[in-house]
């Protein structure tokens, strides 16, 4: 079922997301029993800045994709790899300098891959410092771009165990149009909710490219060389 990057279920809207079976995080103890190489692919290294990104409609892709355009600005080279398509290998994970995800949320969970990947970083034998991106129609209010206002990045955050280094959330895109039926009636349902647009013919984004801007320009201080310390 396509869903939009931006979709999210507000919070007494559980039973809605068990019925289209989100997936659950593995714990530690599964995920070391998991086959890493199942994906469709690996990416075999991680050297350096490393970024990744969890999408279904393709807003997350864009996000990632406009961040790498303002490093490579700085000289920073990378190239976004989609968790859907190809896994990294955790080893090489532990090498990388920076680690950077962008994931996309479906029905108030953020992707099954994206979800996993972070249950892989957590028990790596050393943890690169972490820039996590949250795509989420949430993101589009005030206040709500940040780890203290984004109930879903916050969330996450917390079940995971994680400590990034940044932190944010950006709106993605609605586009009615695109969906089936049972997924344009649900988030036009969740639009009512939360006050945005159940027009079933509206096609809007509300991801702030500037904002994303700022959120690479913030990547690549991060990546830069700390005076007697190298690269971070």
């Amino acid at each position: 079922m396509p869903v939009s990057d931006a979709v999210v279920l507000p919070g007494g809207a559980g039973v809605a997301r068990r019925r289209i079976g989100a997936a659950r995080s593995p714990s530690p103890s599964t995920l070391s029993r998991l086959d890493l190489s199942r994906a469709a692919g690996e990416v075999q290294s991680c050297a350096g800045l490393a970024l990744f990104y969890a999408t279904r409609d393709g807003q997350a892709r864009l996000v990632a994709e406009r961040i790498a355009a303002r490093l490579a600005e700085t000289g920073l080279g990378v190239t976004p790899h989609d968790l859907a398509a190809a896994f990294p290998v955790p080893a090489a994970c532990a090498a990388a300098a920076l680690i950077v995800v962008v994931a996309a949320v479906r029905y108030g969970r953020h992707l099954p891959e994206a979800e996993r990947f972070l249950a892989a970083y957590r028990v790596l034998p050393r943890l690169p410092p972490l820039v996590f991106v949250s795509v989420n129609l949430t993101a589009r209010k005030p206040g709500k771009d940040t780890v203290e206002g984004n109930r879903y990045l916050r969330k996450t955050l917390t079940r995971h165990r994680l400590e990034p280094a940044l932190a944010a959330a950006v709106a993605g895109r609605l586009d009615y149009p695109r969906y089936g039926w049972f997924d344009r009636q649900m988030i036009r349902l969740i639009m009512k909710l939360t006050g945005g647009p159940t027009d079933p013919q509206t096609r809007v984004e509300f991801t702030d490219w500037a904002a994303v801007d700022v959120i690479g320009a913030r990547i690549a201080a991060l990546h830069a060389p700390v005076p007697g310390q190298g690269v971070i």
